[in-house]
């Protein structure tokens, strides 16, 4: 087929997406047996016909790609493959660093996005670059948000340079995914990111509008035959650690050694079952830290293995602050780790229409508190083609010394939701209601969250309320909660809220400009007697670029009512008395493209700040030597002046950053987070050998330091081993 032919019959087929007409593009999955996965696509299976014609998601979503990718697929006994052949013009491609789970965005990459169930709403994605990392996870909500890359499975792909591109081939094991061998359709796209072009494309068309992983936007993986069955699924990941601490405070030294396991254990195809025994709160990782301007608690993600697959069957209850369950509230209490002694999670799909988990952990006494229970279980059940409804239940229940339950020492909420999500992705939407039990009245939190999107126009409407006896111990509801500085308690108020938006995007025809994206955002939260207690106006405009930059500006009025007095440095200073404050504030943001070498970003933010004025400026810089070396920095500084009676205060958070990949195998990371608002200076350095899938051995180094005079508090030595082991 030459050239013209083919655009003109891409530029029908995107018309007909566009017109809401165009019907799924469709590949077929023949048997084959006895490949070599080495990237060289010289089997005979590849004289077949490939998926091609890919079109552009970004950044235009109506021309076919610059350069084309061919792609194939096929089965045997034991695994799924996916092969392409990436068509590329000098090879130069951008490459951010040879680190699993790279980002997606950034980096040159194949992707290929998988839903077994076809029910658009959860699936699977596995990416390759041109050097040969790899990354993988989980997509959620339908994929509106982009993926989970927290997930972690064993897989296996093959890359190789060619004189005109690249080609790759990917080995996925059945037992990796989880499907019902009966269903001969799944949702598949292909998408390729190629920065050479500034361009993303995929297989099955994509509008803009949506993220590339959107599963309301696959195409069709047609097995001629049913796939094979899983097959015995059984993973032992058990692990070691030891380590050396000293708190120079103290002059106390401490040696300690410990170790656990987890367990995957596949009960069917689609079913999961996993163990834990002492689980491990990620020792090796460090929380990003930010400076917290709000009055309220921050939230940081889970990490631990044994919560993260399928995790949104728990998870996506309620709203990002107004969780029934979090499961960083087990095994964690005001930053300390309590044991947990074993533990259990059943998760997964019955059928195309049920999903169901069950999790159950016990916890240790210490001197923290009681040995603890929680119980979580939750079911969901698929409404039609618009979404699902969902159930539910958290509980939590202290045990005595000699494991009696206390009487009265217990959390339970129940949650019911309706998760909406129309075929064509237009249509997105949430509403719940949670009760906690504890004999109480006004213990209830309900909400609505509802979201047209379309190329061009994007609305969202959003609003809340939580009662003031509603708890939820084992979950993440931070704004019920507010801290009377005179007191040193926590009080708890009703609130609601109503949160509007309304985007609408302009695409030039010319130009670098891809879109010009007006906004207004409102955002109001009201007591009890709905009377306003914070209110934000933010008008905004956003321009992306077509080299993937992006600039946006905001305005910001702002007001609020302190319920007591408040430091609102959060940095010992007096106290602002109560009542209602009124402050503007105006805000811009530029981010280079991702394909620069040198990459920056910097935010800045003036205006005032309650009785005074504020100035921040947050800034990223970033140098790499392709593709093993990064150098970067982040700088979050805020300046906060007052006229009389408080003091000025500068907060910085400063974070300079090395990584080092010898290969894709071994890594080397030393960042250091100098942090005057919480007077601590962190040294971090982590040695990372991954020895084999999915097996590490990590060496951490960390030392930590009072800001302001650089007299070190503490200091420690970690080294973990994880292992992955294949029954």
């Amino acid at each position: 087929m030459n050239k013209p032919v083919q655009i003109f019959i891409t530029l029908v087929t995107v018309s007909l997406v566009t017109k809401g007409i165009f019907a799924q593009k469709v590949a077929k999955t023949n048997y084959y047996k006895d490949l070599v996965c080495d990237g060289v696509l010289n089997e005979s299976v590849y004289t077949s016909d490939a998926s091609s014609n890919f079109v552009q998601n970004f950044p235009t979503d109506s021309l076919p790609a610059s350069l084309q990718t061919n792609v194939w697929t096929f089965y045997d006994d034991e695994y799924l493959y996916v092969a392409a052949k990436c068509f590329s013009e000098d090879n130069k491609f951008t490459i951010q660093s040879l680190a699993r789970d790279f980002d997606l965005y950034s980096n040159d990459a194949f992707t290929v996005a998988i839903c077994p169930l076809n029910d658009q709403t959860n699936g699977f994605y596995f990416a390759v670059t041109p050097y040969g990392t790899q990354h993988e996870g989980t997509i959620q909500y339908g994929g509106a948000f982009g993926g989970v890359s927290v997930w972690d499975n064993k897989w296996y792909s093959k890359v190789v340079s060619t004189t005109d591109g690249w080609t790759l081939e990917m080995k996925i094991p059945f037992k990796t995914l989880r499907y019902k061998s009966q269903n001969l359709e799944w949702g598949i796209n292909f998408i390729r990111t190629d920065l050479q072009n500034n361009e993303i494309s995929t297989w099955n068309p994509v509008p803009q509008n949506f993220d590339f992983l959107s599963l309301a936007n696959t195409g069709i993986l047609k097995w001629q035959n049913e796939p094979p069955k899983a097959g015995t699924n059984i993973s032992l990941i058990p692990y070691a650690i030891g380590g050396w601490n000293k708190d120079y405070s103290s002059n106390e030294e401490n040696l300690r050694f410990n170790g656990g396991l987890d367990a995957k254990i596949a009960i069917t195809s689609s079913l999961n079952l996993d163990l834990t025994i002492n689980p491990d709160f990620s020792q090796v990782d460090a929380d990003v830290q930010i400076t917290n301007l709000s009055r309220f608690s921050l939230f940081f993600p889970e990490r631990r293995q044994f919560f993260l697959e399928n995790s949104d069957i728990f998870e996506r209850f309620g709203f990002s602050k107004i969780r029934p369950f979090f499961s960083r509230q087990i095994g964690l209490s005001n930053g300390q780790t309590i044991p947990i002694l074993g533990g259990a999670r059943l998760s997964g799909s019955i059928n195309e229409n049920w999903r169901i988990g069950l999790m159950d952990l016990q916890t240790e006494g210490t001197s923290l508190g009681p040995s603890e229970n929680f119980a979580v279980g939750a079911i969901q059940r698929r409404v039609g083609n618009w979404g699902n409804i969902a159930f539910i239940a958290v509980n939590k229940q202290q045990f005595s010394s000699d494991s009696k339950p206390i009487a009265g020492n217990f959390n339970r909420v129940f949650g019911l939701d309706y998760n909406l999500q129309s075929p064509d992705g237009k249509h997105r939407g949430k509403f719940f209601y949670h009760h906690s039990f504890k004999g109480s009245t006004n213990d209830y939190a309900h909400a609505s969250w509802y979201m047209y999107n379309t190329r061009k126009l994007t609305f969202h409407w959003n609003h809340e309320y939580v009662g003031k006896n509603y708890r939820a111990d084992v979950g993440f509801v931070p704004r019920v909660q507010n801290y009377n500085s005179e007191t040193g308690e926590f009080v708890y108020k009703t609130y609601w809220r109503l949160e509007p938006s309304i985007t609408y995007r302009h695409y030039p025809k010319t130009g670098k400009i891809t879109f010009i994206a007006p906004e207004i955002y409102f955002s109001e939260y009201y007591d009890a007697d709905f009377a306003p207690t914070e209110t934000r106006l933010a008008p905004s405009l956003y321009f992306m670029m077509k080299d993937q930059s992006s600039f946006n500006i905001t305005a910001g009025y702002n007001q609020v009512k302190l319920l007591f007095d408040t430091d609102i440095t959060f940095s010992s200073n007096q106290p602002h008395s109560a009542g209602y404050y009124s402050f503007n504030d105006i805000s811009a943001y530029y981010g280079s493209s991702p394909v620069n070498l040198l990459n920056y970003e910097a935010e800045i933010k003036f205006g005032q700040y309650y009785t005074g004025s504020i100035f921040s400026a947050n800034t990223g810089l970033a140098y790499r030597i392709q593709p093993k070396f990064k150098l970067s920095t982040s700088i979050e500084y805020n300046s906060i002046y007052f006229k009389e009676k408080f003091e000025d205060v500068q907060l910085l958070i400063f974070s300079p950053r090395v990584d080092y990949q010898f290969n894709k195998k071994m890594f080397f990371t030393t960042f250091v987070q100098y942090n005057t608002q919480v007077n601590n200076v962190n040294i971090n350095a982590r040695f990372q050998y991954r020895f084999r899938p999915m097996s590490d051995l990590f060496v951490v180094y960390t030392d930590n330091y009072n800001a302001n005079i650089f007299g070190i508090k503490n200091r420690a030595m970690v080294i973990k081993l994880v292992w992955w082991l294949n029954v």
